[in-house]
């Protein structure tokens, strides 16, 4: 790969991040006899099987796309080894030499968006950015969604659903967390949260406050099978208590969730996914 086309690849990945789009990076680190491309070839693979750049072309660059595609999915980054002998042994080419390339994943940043800047809403915020996630803070009181209020959130946003969610979008890498203090702004908020691909909506209260806020949001048209992805009570059952108890059982609840995600290399069976 030449130096300007290295850096054009480096510069869309960068892009591609910014842009929070998953993207897979495959990178020849191991070449030895006779192979298309050499140490260093680099190719980006997107999520739908578009590439950016080559590592050799081919059926090894399809298998490539495919165990990028399955990095994406994992999270997982892997080696893969090509021998270069006898496409019907199920070798990718006969040029007789051997190659290795290194597939790593970039998936966006995970976000918590926390709806709700109580004291349950700051000890969220805090852990969850002590634990790398990128939080995102709402509270319908101007006076409490505030930077000064929420110094752990990277945003706080005020104001309609609606106008939020277009200023900082709910995505497949956002999770979201209902701490509110009634049944008003949940019925409120969760119509819109629940038109997004969120994997995870949590909502604080008691079983008998999540019934009423079930009854209403039916009444208002929402589906059953909508409202069943939602987690109410929200939280791992720690009998947590205190602020910070019950950020730790959200915490650990969406911990959880991810770790079902994560699957190991293809052909690897000596771990299984964690359970929900």
């Amino acid at each position: 790969m030449e130096p300007g086309q290295k850096h054009d690849l480096l510069q869309e990945l960068v892009s591609a991040r910014n842009r929070r789009i998953p993207v897979a990076l495959a990178t020849v680190i191991r070449a030895q006899g006779s192979v298309p491309r050499r140490a260093g070839a680099k190719m980006l693979i997107y999520a739908d099987g578009r590439t950016v750049g080559s590592v050799g072309g081919g059926e090894m660059e399809s298998r490539i796309v495919v165990a990028a595609q399955d990095a994406l999915g994992s999270g997982q980054s892997q080696v893969i080894p090509y021998s270069l002998v006898d496409p019907g042994r199920g070798d990718p080419g006969v040029c007789g030499g051997n190659v290795e390339i290194f597939v790593e994943p970039y998936l966006p940043q995970a976000t918590l968006y926390i709806f709700g800047c109580g004291h349950v809403g700051q000890s969220l915020a805090a852990l969850g950015k002590w634990l790398g996630y990128r939080v995102v803070a709402h509270d319908d009181r101007p006076d409490l969604a505030t930077a000064d209020h929420m110094p752990d959130a990277d945003a706080v946003l005020t104001g309609p659903i609606d106008d939020i969610l277009a200023a900082e979008p709910l995505d497949e890498h956002t999770y979201a967390a209902l701490v509110t203090r009634n049944v008003v702004l949940d019925r409120e908020l969760l119509p819109a949260i629940l038109a997004s691909p969120v994997p995870y909506i949590g909502v604080m209260g008691s079983r008998r406050r999540w019934e009423e806020t079930r009854r209403l949001l039916l009444a208002d048209g929402v589906s059953p099978e909508s409202l069943d992805r939602i987690t109410s009570p929200i939280g791992l059952e720690l009998h947590a208590e205190t602020p910070n108890e019950i950020a730790v059982s959200i915490m650990a609840q969406i911990i959880s969730l991810r770790s079902t995600k994560r699957v190991t290399s293809p052909g690897d069976t000596s771990r299984e996914a964690a359970p929900n």
